[in-house]
């Protein structure tokens, strides 16, 4: 449901209750930040096999042995997901922090716009563009170390 509700409603509905600035904005961008992860951390923790976690627990392991050993580990990747598509989302979204007085990338835009400069429109954009697909590249690859690889031996 939270994520229903567009990041500028988001961040008028903070400012009452934290007033201008960057405070409001990061707050904001961390409740609309953690759907993403939450769910994709659950998904993660479901989609493990059953029949690991029944051996986990045969070798003994407690029940936080298992989950830090044997269930996360093995839901990394999905986790990962989820955090990268926060953290994109919430780069392209921080851009709007500037309607309220936070300093951010989103600046050249606003400024352009009030002024009608397209070059600073057009600057902001590219390097929040930039930074989003930086940003995700480099969570990509991150993933892609974490995720287990296959034995091309074993197919």
């Amino acid at each position: 449901m939270g994520q229903t509700f567009p990041p500028v409603a988001v961040l008028a509905l903070s400012v009452p209750l934290l007033g201008f600035g960057a405070l409001p904005t990061i707050m904001a961008l961390a409740l609309y930040g953690l759907l993403p992860i939450v769910r994709n951390t659950l998904v993660g923790l479901h989609s493990v096999d059953p029949a690991i976690l029944e051996s986990a627990r045969g070798m003994g392991m407690s029940p936080l042995q298992v989950l830090w050993q044997v269930e996360i580990p093995l839901a990394a990747n999905v986790i990962l997901g989820g955090i990268r598509t926060s953290v994109t989302i919430n780069i392209a979204t921080a851009a709007i922090g500037s309607t309220i007085g936070a300093t951010t990338l989103g600046d050249p835009v606003i400024s352009g716009l009030v002024n009608g400069n397209t070059a600073y429109v057009l600057q902001g954009a590219i390097l929040i563009g930039f930074l989003a697909v930086t940003a995700d590249s480099c969570l990509d690859r991150l993933q892609q170390f974490v995720s287990p690889r296959m034995d091309s031996r074993r197919l």
